[in-house]
């Protein structure tokens, strides 16, 4: 693992030369056995790229263990959301906007973006053309190749190139407590993440909710409950001792299929950055050229990214208040 940390140390993840390099051929160039790429790498690497080794590229994952072990001494510490992420992103950030003034609109699909005679944009809803001088579009890639206006960018198709990468995640209530700690890791196992939910749902009683968190998953993405049932419970009972005699009082499953942008080797090419050709129009994602993989972190890097130049452009600074930026 040394060996491998400290040739990653020396590795700057914006040199576009990594991009089209697979961190896994990498790591096998470095000496790193298949046992350690599956104990060290992968765990993480799978976990925040949402993609194995040898589908990544190294200039991504230079990116995520750089920053995420070896920048500082506390780098690798672990932390993780105690709410649903919905109560984070959703519910303190709406509250924000309204405080801000900004009026948001749920469950309203943009259908095309144009230009007015005027020279401003016009979203048309549907139900409601919105005239804007600035529009930042925020919306997945092949999205935004649907809605970008003819020239806003030299080559949209490129757009249509960038993968996305599955996350599914299993989630299981049992009739007990099973589990004493907050997460676990499993290694030579299907299950990846595990995490106790039981609080952040809400749920009351002896019982204990448990979720797992699987990256990667394009194996696995559309496999019927009842298989992923048949996979999952005994392991967690091979993992878990008191799992075993356990009623299980729910078992469901979510899929995300498209749940970030493939990290594969080359991305780098194909992600946009903030600003168009397109006067007034920006563009914000994970998936754009952030320097980032497909983390919250990206994503908010790009939306704050996208807010500056959408500020510049109106001739004003970041410290405007945010009803200005909307």
């Amino acid at each position: 693992m040394g060996r491998a940390a400290l040739a990653l140390g020396r590795l700057d993840p914006d040199d576009p030369a990594l991009d089209a390099i697979d961190f896994g051929s990498w790591l096998a160039r470095h000496g790193q056995s298949p046992r350690t790429i599956e104990a060290l790498w992968d765990l993480v690497g799978v976990a925040t790229l949402n993609a194995t080794a040898p589908n990544s590229s190294l200039a991504l994952a230079a990116k995520v263990f750089k920053t995420g072990l070896l920048s500082e001494p506390g780098a690798a510490d672990i932390g993780w959301a105690a709410v649903p992420l919905g109560d984070v992103h959703d519910t303190l950030g709406r509250k924000a906007l309204d405080a801000a003034g900004v009026r948001t609109q749920l469950r309203t699909k943009a259908g095309a973006i144009t230009r007015t005679d005027g020279g401003r944009w016009s979203v048309d809803t549907g139900a409601e053309q919105i005239e804007a001088d600035t529009v930042v579009l925020a919306v997945p890639q092949r999205e935004t190749h649907d809605l970008l206006p003819e020239g806003a960018l030299d080559a949209p198709e490129r757009l249509l190139e960038i993968g996305n990468s599955p996350i599914l995640n299993v989630h299981v209530v049992y009739d007990r407590k099973v589990l004493r700690r907050p997460f676990f890791a499993a290694l030579g196992s299907p299950v990846q993440w595990v995490f106790d939910r039981t609080e952040a749902s809400g749920l009351t009683g002896p019982g204990q909710y448990l979720a797992l968190s699987q990256s990667a998953a394009d194996e696995e993405i559309d496999l019927p409950v009842a298989e992923l049932r048949a996979r999952y419970l005994p392991e967690l009972e091979r993992l878990l001792p008191a799992a075993r005699g356990a009623g299980i009082r729910d078992f469901f499953v979510t899929r995300e299929r498209t749940a970030t942008f493939a990290p594969a080797p080359g991305v780098g090419r194909l992600r946009p950055g903030t600003r168009t050709r397109a006067p007034g129009l920006f563009l914000a994602g994970a998936w754009t050229a952030t320097g980032w993989p497909a983390t919250m972190e990206g994503a908010v890097r790009s939306g704050a990214g996208a807010a500056d130049a959408a500020l510049l452009a109106l001739g004003r600074s970041h410290e405007h208040p945010l009803q200005e930026a909307a």
